[in-house]
């Protein structure tokens, strides 16, 4: 049966019957239900206007993740911390840790990668914070990594220095678990922060220090590099194209993270292109994707992959949700959100 773009051209977010109606309203408020128009550039424009297309982009969608932030309230009895790190290439990392205030014991910990196509955001955002917070009101330390970004604010750096930065956070954690409380890692993020948490773990593996981290939780991984081709392999690439997040911006977006295409082939720069030999060996992992992204079918082909290869994988399915819906609508979806949010706790807990 065909869905979406594949069944109607001219589907959207608001009229997809599969899409969850306190989403599409939420989106109504902002003219945010329909497809946004097209840019007019292209991987190829000068890289001036590539960024400048970055920095609106973080500015546009910043607005409106702000708004949806300060509508989730924050959970009780949570406190955190910021602190500033060395970073493997010199420069300073601000880290952000929250923890239940009066938890006892040893908890275990989240190094939390956020969102943004490894070019725009901010761990400051107040939706990370958010996320952060609700995580750790569930019996977790969760650390948030502020990266340097390919472009926007905190930009531009393009790979390696975004996953230069989240490594040197998760050592640092690492090494620092008895003055955090810490019992073991997690490495946790979304859509760009989804695939810094999967090239993350080849990273690691291949300078030999995976073992530090007990599991990868990668929540819509933004991981294919492919989104401008004719793929086969990734049906929902046009099925959901322009449902909130179009293959146009994700292209643009992940050209300024490696802008001269020399890492087209490098598993620590696009997880998706890890061969069998990388994959094997690796720590469990959990895959989530929202029915309603284009990024679905290449997080769920990399579980596969993950499988075949003999890795410890679940992978999740959220339905009726857009690229990261929910994690986004809190207030508006709370079950959903909370699901979510007990998901990753519970992949954290059941580890050692």
């Amino acid at each position: 049966m065909l869905l979406g773009r594949h069944a109607d051209p001219d589907s959207t977010l608001g009229t997809d019957p599969r899409a969850d109606p306190r989403m599409v309203e939420v989106f109504a408020r902002f003219g945010l239900e329909g497809r946004l128009p097209a840019s007019g550039l292209s991987v190829d424009s000068p890289l001036e206007e590539r960024h400048a297309f970055a920095a609106m982009s973080e500015e546009g969608m910043g607005a409106v993740f702000e708004v949806l932030a300060a509508e989730l309230p924050a959970p009780d009895g949570v406190a955190t911390t910021t602190c500033t790190i060395p970073g493997v290439d010199g420069n300073d990392i601000t880290v952000f840790v929250s923890r239940p205030a009066h938890a006892a014991g040893t908890l275990p910990g989240i190094v939390h990668l956020h969102g943004g196509g490894m070019a725009i955001a901010s761990a400051a955002d107040l939706a990370y914070i958010r996320l952060r917070e609700h995580l750790a009101a569930t019996g977790l330390v969760v650390v948030g990594v502020e990266f340097r970004n390919s472009g926007g604010k905190l930009g531009p750096h393009p790979y390696p220095a975004g996953l230069n930065d989240c490594a040197s956070g998760a050592r640092w954690v690492s090494a620092n678990r008895d003055e955090l409380g810490i019992s073991h890692i997690v490495v946790s993020g979304e859509s760009g922060g989804g695939n810094l948490t999967l090239t993350l773990a080849h990273k690691a593996k291949r300078e030999g220090w995976v073992d530090e981290i007990a599991g990868f939780y990668a929540q819509c991984p933004y991981i294919s590099n492919r989104w401008l081709q004719a793929c086969e392999d990734l049906p929902s690439l046009v099925e959901n194209d322009g449902y909130f997040v179009s293959r146009e911006q994700l292209a643009l977006l992940g050209s300024l993270y490696d802008p001269e295409g020399a890492n087209v082939g490098d598993a620590a720069c696009w997880a998706a292109v890890a061969d069998d030999d990388e994959l094997k060996g690796l720590p469990p992992h959990v895959i989530s994707v929202n029915e309603l992204d284009p990024l679905r079918d290449e997080g769920l082909q990399y579980y596969r992959r993950l499988l075949r290869a003999g890795v410890p994988a679940v992978g999740r399915i959220v339905a009726g949700t857009c690229h990261g819906g929910d994690l986004l609508f809190g207030a508006a979806m709370p079950d959903v959100f909370a699901a979510s949010i007990r998901d990753v706790s519970g992949f954290a807990h059941s580890l050692r």
